[in-house]
């Protein structure tokens, strides 16, 4: 997940130096680990914990992880780019990152590979408020959208309004940072903005009291995979088994997570200082679960991909232009650790 398009809660009021420094000054602080048996394991978040990362502090509280051999700790990041570049470093030993950000890195020479997506159905939507009289996507015509450039929501937005039947000019865009959307969209000087429902919806409807609604990209037909695991090359070929042990602990965790929401999300307890509230946290992983598989991997394991999923995720990022030319699956992907079960 790109650093533009993630949470933003603690910093709606902030000027964008305040968060900037914040952001810097406090990633150490939110490092939570285990200190157990097993092989010492780090694993650097796509952003600061919330929601959608309530799986692996749950794994870590039932003893999952320490059962698969892992002795994990987790550290906050500061977008996907980063921590795609810091596993490629080797200074962490896998990432957990958007995937057109790990594609993206990977055609510019970042030696790492996907292990497994998680979020398959791409949680990127338009989000307004309920109240706003934005009842269908024809509606956004001649309205104002907040976006962040450069990143896959905003990159592959003019393909989600050609689905839906609008014209990309019909939509006026206004670039903003992430913490400048949510403000935007609580103010009333945007209609909405373009990110991920499972993230910003939640914290936007907690801070205003206001319903929101979503316009899925999904629901026109569009998508690609999100969020994932991510490990360097060399750890891939020299570490094989201790990725498959990885692979499995995070599938494993994700499945008990799934089925006792609130246990999963009382396990981020006091974990990171910037972290959302409860109720935020409890509706973000809640909104989460619905974006874990596609129609191909449904009553898979979490974390279980399939190839003709890649293939279009590949196709939709090459058409948007995020990618430079696109290379086959496994340039991008190692399938040898698929999770089983259900």
């Amino acid at each position: 997940m790109q650093l533009t398009r993630r949470r933003a809660v603690a910093f709606v009021a902030a000027a964008a130096t305040t968060l900037a420094l914040g952001a810097c000054g406090n990633a150490e602080a939110g490092t939570s680990g285990g200190s157990g048996g097993g092989t010492d394991v780090t694993l650097m978040l796509n952003w600061y914990p919330y929601g959608e990362h309530a799986p692996f502090y749950y794994g870590l509280e039932k003893g999952i992880f320490a059962k698969h051999g892992i002795n994990l700790t987790i550290k906050p990041g500061q977008g996907s780019t980063k921590t795609a570049q810091a596993v490629g470093a080797n200074q962490v030993d896998f990432g957990w990152a958007d995937t057109p950000a790990v594609l993206s890195n990977i055609g510019k020479g970042v030696k790492i590979k996907s292990v497994g997506v998680f979020l398959q159905t791409t949680p990127s939507a338009v989000q307004v408020f309920a109240d706003s009289g934005i009842n269908t996507v024809a509606d956004l015509k001649g309205r104002t959208i907040a976006v962040s450039a450069g990143d896959a929501p905003t990159t592959t937005f003019p393909i989600f309004l050609q689905k839906a039947g609008l014209q990309p000019t019909d939509v006026k865009q206004q670039n903003l940072d992430a913490a400048g959307k949510i403000a935007a969209v609580i103010s009333g000087r945007v209609d909405g903005l373009i990110g991920f429902a499972h993230d910003q919806g939640p914290t936007i409807a907690a801070k205003s009291g206001k319903q929101m609604r979503y316009f899925r990209y999904s629901d026109v037909g569009l998508n690609f995979y999100s969020n994932g695991l991510i490990a360097a090359d060399s750890t891939i070929s020299s570490k094989a088994d201790l990725v498959k042990q990885m692979v499995a602990a995070t599938s494993e965790s994700f499945a008990a997570a799934e089925k006792d929401p609130q246990a999963a999300v009382d396990a981020m307890a006091g974990k990171d200082p910037q972290m959302p509230k409860k109720e935020v946290l409890l509706d973000q992983w809640q909104q989460t679960i619905k974006v874990l598989h596609t129609k191909s991997t449904e009553g898979q394991a979490p974390g279980a991909d399939s190839d003709a999923d890649w293939d279009a995720t590949i196709q939709v990022l090459s058409s948007a232009g995020l990618l430079g030319a696109a290379k086959d699956r496994s340039a991008y992907y190692d399938n040898s650790f698929q999770p089983t079960g259900k």
